[in-house]
């Protein structure tokens, strides 16, 4: 099995070759909150959202990672996005997703 450095390495590589790869940036991002690394993993959520806005998992795991920071207002915030963009887009799951953690928040 592939370590989790290596796993980064390869989604880095793969994101510098092709910056529109959405999932290259998803599952670089998604590493780095296995890691640990959080401020880096939203970097790259963000990343994400740059090259496709309705990329609604995005929100959701940003959001997730935003409360494991303790950043509550940015939760919330990217939250309040996501239940926009999956509004828009018709993407009712994860919208009560998203819905469901914000209400969870204090």
């Amino acid at each position: 099995m592939i370590e989790l450095m290596d796993r980064i390495e390869v989604f880095k590589s793969m994101a510098a070759q092709d910056p529109a790869n959405i999932l290259a940036r998803y599952g670089l991002a998604m590493e780095y909150v296995n890691k640990g690394d959080f401020d880096e993993a939203v970097k790259w959520f963000q990343a994400v959202l740059d090259v496709n806005p309705n990329y609604a998992a995005a929100y959701f795991h940003s959001g997730q990672t935003y409360e494991k920071m303790g950043d509550i207002d940015a939760a919330k915030a990217i939250y309040g996005k996501g239940i926009e963009v999956t509004t828009r887009t018709g993407d009712g799951h994860t919208r009560a997703e998203l819905q469901g953690a914000l209400d969870l928040l204090p």
